[in-house]
């Protein structure tokens, strides 16, 4: 055997990539497709954008404020995978004749990943908390997306299936069956409450705001906690101040249940994580001294 065929044959072969890693949150570029599917169709079938101009501006303001904010505190250029999102549910959620609205928002959601922030992670899901910054603050000039799917369930049924084999493959499948679980149970609760159809108080899980909410916001790799036990109760959390909310009549419910619920339980794992590794340094010069008496 010649030297060269020797040295081809010594390569290692690379092994092709799992079809399944690609289904998954790990790859970047599956949520941005998947979110850009959510857009097209609710788009050709009902036209749940205010337009593709505002749309479009909502994506180039997250991007561009993404590109100048990392490379001023990271000193890098950083894919723009993430900023896509933003940008996109920005430009999904947000109702406006005017175009300002949409950049404000766009820039507000990237620059809360840089600014609130706590021992090196940001706080706010980025288009959760730019969102509710001008849904709160400018009322007169912003609204939500309310348009519903209607009676076209296919819309609905793609869009789960689609999104259910990424959260499964991202195993944070959990947390969106948590929260719309919750959210069921409480809307039936509600429902009797206030003494209005139970169907009329579920509707909102079949709208297109809420396919972003519960695919992509809450479940955010960088804003959720990390066991699967603590995301469980966080969904159901934000289902319960959502009720709450939505009993006062706020129709921005579930976008404010998040704002608040979501970085009070990543402050609470921090804390968490603090004491365990305070308990964890304090006991290993005692664990060190015994280890040595038994050893002499």
């Amino acid at each position: 055997m010649s030297n060269s065929a020797a040295a081809v044959s010594a390569r290692p072969r690379i092994k092709p990539p799992d079809w399944k890693s690609w289904l998954t949150l790990n790859n970047r570029y599956v949520p941005p497709v998947f979110i850009t599917l959510i857009l097209l169709g609710g788009q050709l079938s009902f036209g749940v954008l205010e337009s593709y101009e505002r749309t479009l501006l909502a994506i180039g303001t997250a991007m561009v404020t993404e590109l100048v904010l990392g490379r001023i505190f990271l000193g890098k250029w950083l894919n723009l995978a993430s900023a896509y999102i933003t940008g996109i549910s920005v430009g999904i959620l947000l109702r406006s004749p005017a175009f300002w609205p949409y950049a404000v928002a766009a820039a507000l959601a990237i620059t809360s990943k840089y600014v609130i922030r706590y021992k090196g992670r940001h706080l706010c899901n980025p288009s959760n908390f730019g969102i509710s910054t001008v849904l709160f603050l400018l009322p007169t000039s912003v609204a939500m997306l309310s348009i519903q799917w209607g009676n076209n369930m296919a819309s609905v049924l793609i869009i789960w299936a689609v999104g259910t084999i990424v959260m499964l493959r991202a195993r944070r499948f959990n947390i969106t069956v948590t929260y719309v679980i919750s959210f069921l149970v409480l809307a039936v609760i509600r429902a009797h409450m206030i003494h209005e159809p139970v169907l009329s108080e579920i509707s909102p899980l079949t709208g297109p705001e809420y396919q972003l909410f519960i695919f992509f916001m809450i479940t955010d790799p960088k804003t959720t906690v990390r066991s699967r036990k603590g995301q469980c109760i966080v969904a159901f959390l934000i289902a319960l101040l959502e009720m709450f909310f939505r009993l006062d009549q706020s129709v921005y419910a579930e976008l404010y249940a998040l704002f608040w619920i979501g970085p009070i339980a990543m402050l609470i794992e921090m804390w968490l994580d603090g004491r365990r590794a305070k308990a964890a340094a304090a006991s290993a010069p005692a664990l060190a001294t015994f280890s040595g008496m038994a050893h002499p």
